[in-house]
């Protein structure tokens, strides 16, 4: 996953994910580059972060660089990879663009929930004979995402393909005013979509819907081609039927047939189903991003609804003393680091930490959601720690003016060996025992209170003073060797139930309790 979608995802902000085989199979280069290019400004402008997606040399990447869309548009031996061809393109080694089947795989794996494209593959022409029925229907079937289209290519059938979406329990609805349900290059198909949302905020109501039932189907929304730019359906039939008869005339069938097809009737249509191909492109990209942002907005309001309040909740919470980190990792693209002040090629990336976030954070995922006790600056990093952890409670973190968000930064070599790295902690200090005491009612209510070793020794004493007199339960992460000891300075380490160091605390501890080193336990690793 690119940095970009990654940090993204992480932070809670809209996605859209976009296929590759519009690349690679559906336009020629260099206009097939300079559209991918198009269509993810456009996501762009529009509040999102798109994720193009593609198999790169035996790799499903989920965000390409700009690069990596250039290799993909102007290979020639690229694939067109859908879900039955994931597993051998992958063992080769091979490169290829995802069909919408594909394509859904991925963003759903990465926990992207909305997907724009062109048009879905359907039931193609004579297919109650040929039994020739795209696997994007079967997909839509079994894999929770929305996907935002012109409907179905007008090559197909149809009737044929909304009757099978159907039989799989796809959740169809037209976008804007209207049932009718598009036909790619044409607004009109002469069928009618089974419902209709009128705006982005009624589209992300019903993608909602699906994810929170969790029927592991898809839904499909069908958006018409813009008015302006839409071919006549007319000339656009007597092209396909036209089209049809020379591809039966020249034995093209299966994933051979869609391509061909659209090629054949661009010619036939002096470039105006190629226009229409374009705009329609464009136009999901803009409606399918607003869906994404109104998406995000509706699940993060909910979020915050279902996060217990202060004083109001059913059962004792939890807590959780301790650190938040925001971490910078680079790792060196080399395996020899240069040092006197020159530039080493890698890969830097930000991920969210801090000893006593992460417990917390499993605390959450698990279903306890803790009161969190933590300080953060009010700078550029607390906004999107609170984006990230917004499953957590965070209503009493401290955000301190003038203060730095604790961050560590780590340099590790190209075999993932740390060879420097640097933090500022400071912030840590702020988690005072005055702070913390003003939970005390919380803490002596708690069925378990977890606090890490980036807390002041005065509030660790504190902590396990009031375990002491209210026999409470409380956890111990020694978080490093350097602080691993504070509890056993004095006997508030009597006071806890579990800590959970690594060998190089565990000696830190023993040596601070006088003890002698075990005989052989030096060599263990």
């Amino acid at each position: 996953i690119q940095p970009s979608v990654q940090e993204a995802l992480m932070e809670g902000r809209p996605v859209v994910a976009l296929e590759s085989t519009i690349i690679t199979h559906g336009m020629a280069y260099p206009q097939n580059l300079s559209m991918a290019r198009e269509v993810e400004e456009t996501v762009t402008t529009n509040g999102a972060v798109p994720a193009t997606v593609g198999i790169l040399r035996g790799r499903i990447h989920v965000g390409l660089t700009d690069e990596e869309l250039e290799f993909l548009a102007s290979s020639k031996n690229v694939v067109k990879v859908s879900r039955r061809d994931l597993p051998f393109i992958l063992s080769q080694g091979l490169s290829g663009g995802t069909t919408v089947s594909g394509t859904m795989i991925a963003a759903h794996k990465a926990g992207i929930p909305v997907f724009v494209t062109g048009g879905i593959g359907g039931v193609h022409r004579g297919g109650e004979n040929t039994l020739d029925v795209s696997a994007d229907l079967t997909e839509l079937g079994r894999t929770p995402v929305a996907v935002v289209s012109a409907g179905v290519k007008s090559i197909l059938d149809i009737g044929r393909t909304l009757e099978y979406l159907e039989t799989q329990g796809v959740c169809v609805a037209a976008f804007g005013e209207s049932r009718e349900f598009p036909a790619f290059f044409s607004r009109q198909s002469g069928f009618q979509a089974p419902y209709h949302v009128r705006d982005e905020e009624e589209a992300a109501e019903l993608i909602a819907s699906a994810l929170g039932l969790g029927l592991s189907s898809g839904v499909l929304i069908a958006v018409p081609c813009p008015q302006e730019r839409a071919a006549s359906g007319q000339v656009i039939e007597e092209a396909i039927q036209q089209a049809l008869s020379e591809a039966r005339s020249k034995g093209i069938t299966g994933k051979e047939l869609t391509p061909f097809m659209l090629q054949k009737i661009n010619e036939l249509t002096d470039g105006k189903s190629l226009d229409s191909n374009l705009a329609l492109i464009q136009n999901n990209a803009r409606v399918g991003s607003c869906i994404a942002v109104a998406l995000s907005k509706l699940q993060k309001a909910r979020r915050m609804e279902n996060l217990p309040r202060r004083g109001d909740t059913t059962s004792p919470q939890p807590v959780v003393i301790g650190g938040i980190n925001v971490d910078f990792i680079a790792k060196a693209q080399n395996p020899v680091i240069l040092d006197g002040g020159q530039t080493n090629a890698g890969r830097v990336r930000r991920t969210f930490g801090g000893v006593g976030r992460n417990l917390a954070d499993c605390l959450s995922r698990l279903g306890q959601t803790p009161l969190f006790l933590s300080a953060v600056g009010k700078d550029e990093h607390s906004e999107s720690i609170l984006h990230y952890c917004h499953h957590m409670d965070m209503s009493a973190v401290l955000q301190l003016e003038g203060k730095s968000t604790a961050t560590y930064c780590a340099v590790i070599t190209s075999a993932g060996e740390l060879s420097v790295g640097l933090g500022d902690m400071d912030i840590h200090h702020q988690i005072t025992e005055q702070y913390v005491s003003q939970f005390k009612e919380n803490l002596c209510q708690a069925p378990l209170v977890c606090i890490d070793g980036n807390v002041p020794l005065s509030t660790i004493q504190y902590v396990c003073q009031l375990a002491r007199e209210h026999q409470l339960a409380v956890c111990y992460e020694p978080t490093d060797e350097n602080k691993a000891s504070k509890p056993f300075l004095s006997d508030s380490w009597k006071a806890l139930t579990y800590i959970s160091p690594n060998l190089q605390e565990l000696r830190a501890i023993n040596r601070t309790l006088g003890n002698p080193l075990p005989a052989g336990i030096e060599y263990s690793e």
